[in-house]
């Protein structure tokens, strides 16, 4: 970022300041996890991105968490079995199945987005 400045009326010149455009997104679960993450065990790099960047990257790392999770929750509850029939018949089972889909899909994600 560089920093610009202005030449006031009495000559002297002016910093231009002003707000950052701010980004589109959201901070969420999976970047609060990041955050924690980063202060946690990569120190330097939380301090390098809270003086560039911050919410832009976890804005981003949002949005890749959510995009992955709507990618491998579909395809790990197929495998899993629950389906509509299920669903219908036995619907406590259908939604622990779901559950632990959810939660091995948020592993993943940790592992594959969180924690690299």
């Amino acid at each position: 970022m560089k920093l610009t400045y202005t030449k006031g009326e009495d000559g002297l010149m002016y910093p231009d300041l002003g707000l950052r455009k701010q980004t589109e997104g959201y901070i969420g679960k999976y970047s609060l996890m990041r955050e924690k993450y980063l202060k946690e065990h990569k120190k330097s790099t939380y301090q390098v991105l809270k003086m560039g960047d911050y919410e832009g990257h976890m804005i981003e790392i949002q949005r890749r968490a959510e995009e992955r999770m709507d990618e491998l929750l579909p395809e790990l509850m197929k495998t899993a079995g629950a389906t509509e029939e299920l669903k219908a018949a036995d619907q406590m089972k259908w939604v622990g199945i779901v559950n632990n889909c959810k939660q091995q899909a948020e592993e993943m994600i940790k592992e594959e987005i969180i924690f690299s």
